[in-house]
């Protein structure tokens, strides 16, 4: 029970750590790309946190059967280098034993990565959908980012505020200026609409339940650029038709159903969401087989001298899985054997792996060569 309780805090120490480092870069990698949406006007800041807690799960999907594969290398890679193995061995500990002790842990985290994808996961990605229909439906003056100019309504409105205030009407821009295309930027005799106004604010018209960006106290100039023939108007209030809301109930992908929406489906989509999410389970006692021989190193080469074959097997399980993922939901792969031959092709790679740390290694006598030398110094 000891010798249980110490090699596992010392996986579960590493693994924790790994996992650590990776969620962090996994999580800044996209934050990065949403803030690059908020400041574009693609989404509103307020909803960045949120995006990114619901992301979680799925983040951890993908690190935790790595940390581990990492955690078991690195803790018992130590423990050879350092001499706590041959010692153990010594005392009569198996490796059976230590196999047992490996696949015991392998247990406890599978368990939490079966929490993970078939529950966790799931939930995670319908609030992300969730919070991207509500950015969906938000109109441009709630996306708008003051200093910048924007697109929308597929480049065919530009909007700039150079800055946003709140009023007991809502949100206001000052010194606001929005230009309208009669076509496509780049086609010719394309005319142009150009409103600049001290203030704007969104409008809603009670009869017809459509909205408006109202502009107050501006000029409107209009013509075709090139020419002369600019028509210039000073208003007080002018409207400009916003697009029309469309409340669409969001379509939940398959990454999203619950689990127990997957199973009896015949959709090709649907099954290969069903075997990875199995997949993402099974990984981590495969690799918790690999591991064992994998981390036997001797004290000169060190605790890293086997990662990096073992990062390459890893890549090549996952980059397998994934594949065949991929073939699946396109109809190119049956769903069976579907990815269930690669979990048996890495299955018998492990126990390869194995049988040849396991089996005993004949040593040439020494006698021989104690017997030549005392030869040759007669």
């Amino acid at each position: 029970m000891i010798l249980f309780r110490y090699l596992s805090t010392q996986i579960l120490q590493v693994m924790t750590a790994v996992t650590v480092i990776l969620l962090f870069v996994s999580f800044t990698s996209r934050f990065l790309q949403y803030l690059g949406d908020a400041v574009a006007g693609k989404l509103t800041t307020d909803i960045l946190v949120l995006l990114m807690l619901s992301r979680i799960p799925e983040f951890l999907l993908i690190i935790i059967p790595l940390a581990f594969f990492l955690g078991v290398l690195l803790a018992y890679g130590r423990m050879h280098a350092d001499s706590e193995m041959t010692v153990l061995q010594a005392c009569g500990f198996s490796q059976k034993k230590l196999l047992g002790i490996t696949m015991s842990c392998s247990v406890l985290v599978a368990v939490v990565v079966a929490v993970l994808s078939f529950y966790v996961s799931p939930l995670g990605l319908q609030s992300t959908q969730r919070l991207q229909q509500m950015q969906e439906e938000l109109t441009e003056l709630d996306l708008i980012v003051p200093g910048q100019f924007q697109a929308f309504n597929q480049g065919m409105r530009t909007t700039y505020a150079e800055t946003i205030g709140e009023t007991d009407l809502g949100r206001q821009l000052n010194n606001t200026f929005v230009v309208l295309r009669d076509a496509p930027e780049g086609t010719a005799d394309a005319g142009l609409q150009v409103m600049v106004s001290e203030t704007a604010r969104p409008v809603l018209d009670e009869d017809s339940g459509r909205r408006f960006m109202l502009l107050e106290n501006g000029y409107f100039y209009q013509g075709v650029p090139g020419t002369a023939g600019f028509q210039v108007t000073r208003f007080e209030e002018q409207g400009i038709l916003l697009p029309e809301q469309v409340n669409i109930a969001p379509v939940l992908g398959e990454t999203a159903l619950p689990t127990r929406e997957l199973f009896g489906s015949t959709d090709p989509a649907f099954q290969a969401e069903l075997q990875w999410r199995f997949s993402v389970v099974l990984i981590i006692p495969v690799l918790a087989l690999m591991s064992l021989p994998l981390s036997r190193v001797k004290p000169r080469q060190g605790r890293f001298g086997k990662l990096v074959p073992a990062t390459l097997i890893y890549g090549a399980y996952f980059l397998l899985l994934e594949l065949m993922r991929e073939r699946i939901q396109s109809g190119e792969a049956g769903v069976l054997p579907g990815m269930w031959w690669v979990h048996i092709l890495f299955l018998g790679l492990a126990v390869l792996l194995l049988w040849n740390h396991s089996r005993p290694r004949l040593r040439r006598p020494r006698t021989a060569a104690h017997g030549t030398s005392a030869e040759a110094g007669a």
